[in-house]
């Protein structure tokens, strides 16, 4: 195929967009590839459809290789499957809602599980039709409350979904490494780095779960790993649990004054003031903090959470583990006055109180650990307070920060920390949705059993914006060869005729050797600005036919590298052919 510049719809910018965050954002607006349509919404233009088209390519050679079947479903979609499963109001604001003409409900797809189930029971019935995986490419839809980064987290979105059916659990888990052995394929052929981590299933429900994170430092998730191998997305780390203490010996609780400490450093400052010897720090402080739950059917519920001093609540960690209900500040003091802003003690918390609040600690926090915490009065903290010995608790949960050092929870080491971008997330699900919608075959004792599904989810337009991310340079995109809207960028330089002639017979060659090209043709522009497009537009191969024409010569450059070679003209074609092809 030959694109001809002079005619392909394409209008380079020289300036960023104003709204633009990330470089790939930028660099794909100002290359033509992406044009904002709404917050949260983009046209894809010509070369940019490419791309994507590409990319969709690889994901789909490699699932039909898998044996997955390819199906598709509308993004308009009744709600009482939704309702089935609780999707309907566990989603929250981030589900489309609408009325048609009739009034009746429907959403726009944010996922495609319950259709998935539905279509199976339609017409499935015995264990001789499974397994069975089935998977769709499909424009999905979440109201994001902040759309950002471009292609990276917007409202509408491109992803494929797939899903498999099996009668056991031992069948499950040969489609999950079936699927996992598939994805590893997939970014490998889209030269993207990625870590495999553990995470959390969260809405989607189900029990084993990895997400594949290309790690980058604009990425909105962070994940840990360790020497020994360990890796998780943060939401997923447990806690090294520390042994209990024995209760004898330890000594009393007592309550110091102590003023103007409205900060957990102000407290350590006063509290070494007052106990030189005792080497109190941050972590010896016991923090209380009140949140406001919104469950899905409105009810609100206020709950502390204790953790040690040196940590904050991780805001993913904590939403992640308390899901499906959405968390807000707490801000009602005045209707639960044993709560004393600024020096809440869990002494008036916890099963063993009259409080109907609910309390729950990080597992760092056991019976016989000491803690410096509020006394539940203004500018007062009780020291030598003793978890199982004077407070209680109503369950452990896991929501505070993981800080660079801590230990694995498999023993592999200290752990690091890095941020990534989810490009897959692979699930166990289970029987969750089956159950839900009553899902069930005929084993081969004629019993009907409940099918077991798993859930496997590629960002297909993310994928695009993760790759111009990661391949970029200070002067434009950098394409892989295998989605790269072109094989080779070809450009005209000058105003002689024979320069014209010679690039056209060049291109038309390439493109009868069976490659895409992308012509620089244009005849009024100048070579600053074409060199400077083909920098921008990111062509793995670029070829510049221009002065050495008269020499008898080419300039072949590789786009990655910046490596350039004068080849000859009665061998350019086999020559970029080489290069290309490798």
């Amino acid at each position: 195929m030959l694109l001809r510049m002079s005619s392909l719809f394409l209008r380079t910018l020289r300036d960023d967009p104003a709204d633009a965050e990330v470089p790939s954002h930028r660099l794909l607006v100002r290359a033509g590839y992406i044009r904002r349509a709404a917050p949260g919404g983009f046209s894809w233009l010509p070369l940019g459809f490419r791309v994507f088209r590409n990319v969709e390519r690889i994901v789909r050679e490699e699932m039909d290789r898998m044996g997955a079947q390819e199906v598709h479903f509308p993004s308009l979609l009744p709600k009482e499957p939704y309702e089935a499963t609780g999707r309907w109001t566990e989603y929250g604001d981030n589900l489309f809602r609408l009325k048609d003409r009739r009034g009746v409900d429907h959403l726009l797809g944010p996922t495609h599980e319950e259709m998935f189930t539905l279509l199976v029971k339609d017409l499935y019935s015995s264990y001789k039709d499974l397994p069975l995986s089935l998977y769709q490419i499909q424009t999905k839809f979440r109201d994001e409350a902040r759309p950002r980064a471009g292609l990276l987290r917007g409202r509408e979105f491109t992803m494929k979904d797939s899903y498999s059916f099996d009668v056991d659990d031992a069948g499950l888990d040969r489609s999950y490494a079936a699927h996992r052995d598939a994805y590893i394929r997939i970014f490998d052929r889209l030269g993207l780095e990625y870590a495999i981590v553990s995470a959390m299933s969260g809405a989607m429900g189900g029990s084993r779960s990895e997400e594949f994170l290309h790690p980058t430092s604009i990425g909105e998730d962070t994940f840990v790993r360790s020497p020994g191998g360990y890796a998780a997305n943060v939401e997923a780390v447990t806690t090294v649990v520390p042994d209990e203490i024995p209760l004898d010996g330890l000594p009393e609780a007592h309550v110091e004054d102590t003023p103007d400490t409205p900060t957990i450093d102000t407290l350590v400052a006063v509290a070494r003031q007052l106990f030189p010897d005792a080497g109190y720090t941050a972590a010896s402080t016991l923090k209380n903090v009140v949140v406001t739950l919104v469950h899905p059917d409105g009810t609100r519920e206020p709950l502390v959470i204790g953790i040690p001093g040196n940590r904050d609540v991780e805001a993913k960690r904590l939403e992640a583990q308390l899901a499906p209900a959405e968390v807000e500040p707490f801000t009602e003091f005045d209707k639960h006055p044993a709560l004393v802003k600024g020096y809440i003690g869990p002494q008036v918390l916890g099963s063993g109180s009259e409080s109907t609040i609910r309390y729950l600690v990080d597992p760092r926090i056991v019976s016989g650990t000491r803690w410096i915490t509020g006394a539940n009065a203004p500018g007062k903290h009780v020291f030598d307070l003793v978890a199982g010995r004077d407070f209680t608790w109503d369950g452990v949960i896991e929501v505070a920060e993981v800080l660079a050092g801590d230990p694995a929870p498999d023993g592999s080491g200290p752990l690091e920390l890095a941020r990534g971008v989810e490009m897959g997330h692979i699930f166990q699900l289970g029987r969750k949705y089956a159950e839900a919608l009553d899902l069930k075959v005929l084993d081969e004792n004629g019993k009907l059993v409940t099918v077991t599904m798993g859930s496997y989810g590629i960002g297909v337009s993310r994928a695009v914006a993760a790759i111009a991310e990661s391949t970029h340079d200070e002067l434009g995109l950098v394409w892989p060869r295998e989605v790269a809207p072109a094989d080779v960028h070809v450009v005209a330089t000058g105003k002689d005729a024979a320069i014209f002639e010679a690039a056209e017979s060049l291109a038309q060659e390439l493109v009868a050797a069976g490659l895409t090209v992308l012509y620089d043709d244009r005849p009024k522009v100048s070579p600053g600005v074409k060199f400077k497009d083909a920098e921008l537009l990111g062509m793995p191969t670029i070829v510049t036919v221009g002065r050495g024409l008269a020499e008898g010569v080419l300039e072949l450059r590789d786009r990655k590298t910046g490596e350039r070679e004068e080849i000859p003209v009665d061998d350019a074609a086999n020559r970029v052919l080489n290069a290309v092809r490798g």
